[in-house]
């Protein structure tokens, strides 16, 4: 099984176009079985999209409305696979796009679910987050996907930790089989007693360190939204399973020596 996660940073981008045939011929070359991508936007003002080009797409949240410009979709009319994916919005990013979080999978999608893991529930504020989360048959078996995108451990407002305990409440239905969460989590592996610790000491597996071949991990080497002052090499990208997994390997891509740079983020790609 391969995953990918990237914060794909949508529309952003210089070049952005080409940035995506860019991580479609990526995807296109790896065949990724999932891959979960965070700041998926679309334009607020776009036209929405009819249901014949969206025969794959499994609702999650009955009120989003996919536009023409979503950048899961317009990804998606470049894959060689066909996936089935599913796409919540969380808040309005950049003043003009609705910003969201998309799953997709090579697998069909058996159920899915989408929770506030903030206790803001503004639209309008990016403090305001969510989470996504699938189901789909991997093996033989029952397995869930989730993906997030979270606030930075000393936000004022919406702290990681009380995101993180939401999390984990909003999961708890779903630990009886085996569960992956991956994302951008905003939160320096390097940092003690801050937001990673907080997830591994809960019992969560970080599949970078159990992984039998890895990389040094960084995600985050200049300094970008968020971090605007960074002047270093930043893991903050993960994949996390609830249950005990070892990674045949963990792969910093997308970051100009394993794959072209598609965002202000390198993608993470672990095989199991």
């Amino acid at each position: 099984m391969k995953i990918l996660t990237l914060n794909t940073h949508a529309w952003a981008e210089e070049d952005q176009l080409n940035k995506i045939s860019q991580l479609a011929d990526f995807i296109n070359t790896h065949q990724f079985d999932v891959i979960s991508m965070q700041e998926v936007n679309q334009s607020i003002q776009e036209a929405a999209l009819s249901a014949e080009h969206l025969q794959h797409f499994v609702v999650t949240d009955p009120e989003a409305v996919i536009k023409k410009d979503n950048y899961a979709y317009v990804l998606l009319t470049q894959l060689t696979d066909t996936y089935y994916w599913t796409w919540v919005p969380t808040h309005i990013g950049f003043s003009k796009y609705d910003e969201g979080l998309a799953i997709l999978s090579r697998t069909p999608i058996t159920q899915s679910f989408g929770e506030y893991v903030s206790h803001m529930r503004d639209y309008s504020n990016y403090r305001t987050r969510k989470i996504v989360g699938i189901q789909t048959v991997v093996e033989d078996e029952a397995t869930w996907f989730v993906n997030g995108h979270y606030n930075w451990w000393d936000d004022e407002q919406e702290p990681f930790k009380g995101q993180w305990e939401l999390t984990e409440s909003k999961l708890a239905p779903y630990m009886d089989q085996p569960l992956f969460i991956m994302g951008d989590f905003n939160n320096v592996a390097e940092v003690r007693g801050q937001g990673y610790d907080h997830i591994v000491g809960h019992g969560w597996n970080d599949l970078y360190t159990t992984a039998k071949q890895k990389d040094d991990g960084a995600t985050v080497v200049k300094a970008i939204a968020g971090w605007a002052d960074n002047k270093r090499d930043l893991r903050i990208d993960y994949i996390f399973s609830k249950h005990p997994v070892q990674a045949k390997s963990s792969t910093v891509v997308l970051n100009g020596k394993n794959g072209p740079v598609v965002s202000d983020h390198y993608g993470v790609a672990v095989e199991i």
